[in-house]
């Protein structure tokens, strides 16, 4: 595996006080068994995390492993709206997230407030929001989709008015996959996935003729034109794994490389690169706060704790639920 990058500049660093057992993972395994709790991580976490895991997803493979959760406590080693769709689908359990801090650009760039001006501004346009937002604004919502089903959500509403909200590179690749240019769509975008540099990209093929390149839909339109192959992180790791290429220039978190190289070892992964050459501006910052250390706090702790008032709750279920629906 090569990477473009020093890992060093992105090391999260632990400033949580106290002292941790030796055997840290052990520690952990048997605090999840006292908390009768299920460890649900996302692709982007750090490989140690995801080898503890119960279960390891995308969004919807992750909101899906929510709504048949039977434990008492769900530790959610992602980002916080992944841990709120888990509250929204389980109000009865203890969901707890390791770090509190751990956000994302997407949904901390459509403010509640500000996308509820925005609705009101196209009277009778339906909503179809990624999942990638808050609880408020998925209240606000017709329906959530996510990288893996957004073009299926999008062609629900053919013949209305539609806004997309908050990724709006996304937004653009269902546009052109649906046969639509009327979305209206909240100018929002991955710090990760904008990241990716489409002019060092084309460099990098030039050295790797032979390479086939992978790439979410959140990256930019420049990127995507370079593609052979687009999907979600799920669809990434599946199309890495049945690929007859034996190098693959990948362009999202390189959290997926975990997963890649335990079902297809013998494959060449590369980094896409990045904008800055200096440092890892590919690893999302949010989804690394969540580590081992931290985990083991909140599994001892049963805190942070993650909440949803409940007139939120429930509004913001009924999509998602349309959503897994569909998906089925």
């Amino acid at each position: 595996m090569e990477l473009s990058y020093d890992m060093a500049c992105v090391s999260p660093t632990h400033s949580q006080a106290g002292a941790f057992p030796e055997d840290l993972e052990d520690a952990i395994l048997e605090l999840k068994r006292e908390r009768n709790a299920v460890l649900l991580a996302h692709y982007y976490q750090d490989s140690e995390v995801q080898d503890l895991a119960d279960f390891v997803g995308d969004s919807l493979a992750l909101a899906q492993a929510a709504t048949r959760v039977e434990r008492e406590v769900i530790a959610f080693c992602g980002v916080h709206f992944m841990a709120e769709t888990a509250k929204i689908l389980n109000p009865e359990r203890v969901v707890v997230i390791p770090d509190p801090e751990a956000g994302c650009s997407l949904a901390d760039g459509c403010p509640p407030d500000e996308f509820r001006a925005f609705v009101d501004r196209h009277p009778g346009a339906a909503v179809l929001s990624y999942i990638n937002c808050s609880a408020e604004v998925k209240a606000m919502s017709d329906l959530i989709c996510t990288s893996s089903n957004a073009v299926k959500m999008a062609r629900q509403f053919e013949g209305r008015d539609l806004i997309f909200a908050p990724d709006r590179h996304l937004a653009r690749w269902v546009a052109q996959q649906i046969g639509r240019d009327d979305l209206i769509v909240w100018p929002g975008a991955c710090v990760v996935h904008e990241q990716f540099s489409a002019q060092r990209l084309a460099q990098l093929r030039l050295k790797h003729p032979d390479a086939e390149v992978l790439a979410h839909p959140e990256c930019d339109e420049a990127v995507l034109a370079q593609a052979d192959f687009i999907a979600s992180t799920t669809g990434i790791i599946q199309r890495a794994v049945e690929s007859q290429a034996s190098t693959l220039i990948i362009a999202t978190e390189d959290g997926v490389f975990h997963q890649i190289q335990q079902k297809a070892p013998r494959k060449r992964l590369i980094q896409a690169p990045g904008v800055d050459e200096s440092c890892a501006c590919n690893r999302c910052p949010f989804m690394r706060l969540n580590t081992l250390e931290k985990l083991y706090l909140c599994l001892r702790d049963l805190t942070p704790e993650v909440r949803v008032p409940e007139a939120v709750r429930v509004r913001a279920l009924a999509p998602i639920q349309r959503m897994l629906e569909l998906s089925a």
